[in-house]
């Protein structure tokens, strides 16, 4: 074999070996232990290029893969699995809408608020919101309407001079706050959060603040880090009426389901069947005419008006007053045919699509493109609107004693 040809060949396989060898690497470096890539552990390497990634804030050259351990936990959030449900309700349509025909859905796996947002996370809005730069309009949004309190023909006065501020009131739900400020708290409450994850990142030094390069362009830390949350939000109906029922209790062999619920908990009853609570309900709502409580040394629901957001027995889900205390605002807007005309995949109604506000008659009807759904009962409410298929509807920008709400999240990075 000439000179030539033996250099040629020993390029070659040098080239062949490199390749192999950067092949292994790739496949060995791809996850943990060897073995394929995941969101976790995604190699050195990109499995489709070749070229090298990056894991170092402070290295300019390379995609950069941040170290990823899953979705942070977010505060009084609860991990909802999502699956198969019939949306609706099983009560008897005593007011004919039939609005809430039962469908077959499935909702994917989310987070939920374990309470409902309270008089004091709303006064620790009210202050950060007045000592920032926010404008002065914003900053007149704020304030729930303490006035809903008020009748013309009771004296319910003293709640609303003391309902909101005062500090035994502190973990009772805040009201008089209408679906748009539910929003607006929602978009501060992920600012507020974010904030926070981001000094943690920076101080374990899991990020560097003065890489602006890589920053979003108000100098936040970009989603794509993994070190903050997606947005808080107000729940989808379907979102709401699947962590209401809570039927991973109801669970038996596979996929098999031995009941549905009318309440978010088992039985047709509105009492606690079970130990020494046996007898005392399970909600916060109107037991009847002019009954909110009970009598005098036996105030059987412990609350004439709302009550403190830990009061009663959990659902399945872990989440408090899911029936009852207060409705709660969601993020559809109303319309009657909703359960018919929305996807069957996370299902919600965002505008008047198929439904137009054309064919309602304002007169009769107070179906508009601002009508939003609540649901859940309350304190004023009897044992009918507690059922997690009842549905309601009123304008986004009104309030009442009666609505407060609770937020949710994604669960990202899921296909479940």
């Amino acid at each position: 074999m000439k000179k030539t040809e033996y250099m040629k060949s020993i390029r070659s396989i040098s080239k062949a070996l490199a390749y192999l060898s950067l092949s292994a690497l790739i496949f060995v470096a791809c996850g943990k232990g060897g073995g394929q890539p995941n969101s976790e552990y995604p190699g050195q390497f990109s499995t489709s290029t070749g070229l090298a990634y990056s894991q170092d804030y402070e290295d300019s050259a390379g995609y950069k893969t941040h170290p990823f351990h899953g979705q942070p936990e977010g505060p009084n959030l609860v991990f909802i699995e999502g699956g198969r449900m019939v949306l609706g309700s099983f009560e008897e349509d005593v007011i004919m809408a039939r609005d809430n025909i039962e469908r077959t859905v499935t909702v994917a796996s989310f987070y939920m608020d374990e309470t409902e947002v309270a008089n004091i996370h709303w006064l620790e809005y009210m202050f950060y919101v007045e000592a920032s730069d926010s404008s002065a309009a914003f900053k007149a949004t704020i304030n729930p309407d303490e006035e809903v309190w008020k009748a013309r023909l009771a004296f319910n006065d003293p709640y609303a001079e003391h309902y909101l501020k005062y500090p035994g009131f502190r973990y009772f739900p805040v009201v008089g706050v209408s679906w748009r400020q539910a929003t607006d708290y929602s978009e501060w409450r992920t600012d507020a959060v974010n904030m926070g994850l981001e000094t943690a990142a920076i101080d374990n030094g899991d990020w560097d603040p003065d890489l602006m390069a890589e920053a979003e362009s108000d100098g936040r830390i970009p989603l794509e880090s993994g070190i903050i949350l997606p947005d808080y939000r107000l729940p989808s109906e379907a979102e709401w009426e699947y962590a209401a029922q809570a039927l991973i209790g109801t669970q038996w062999l596979d996929e098999n389901q031995t009941h549905n619920r009318l309440y978010p908990w088992d039985g047709h009853s509105l009492r606690n069947p079970y130990g020494k609570e046996m007898g005392y309900f399970l909600a916060n709502f109107k037991r009847g005419r002019g009954d909110y409580a009970g009598i005098a040394g036996k105030l059987n629901d412990g609350a004439m008006i709302t009550a403190y957001v830990y009061e009663y027995p959990p659902n399945d889900y872990g989440l408090y007053n899911m029936a009852g205390n207060v409705n709660e605002w969601v993020q559809d807007l109303y319309r009657p045919l909703s359960f018919q005309d929305m996807e069957d995949l996370n299902p919600m109604r965002r505008d008047d699509f198929l439904d137009n506000v054309d064919k309602y008659d304002p007169q009769k009807q107070l179906i508009t493109n601002t009508s939003r759904v609540y649901k859940g009962g309350s304190w004023k409410d009897v044992a009918y609107w507690l059922s997690p298929g009842t549905r309601r509807y009123i304008d986004q920008d009104s309030a009442t004693s009666t609505i407060g709400f609770r937020c949710a999240m994604i669960r990202a990075g899921s296909n479940y």
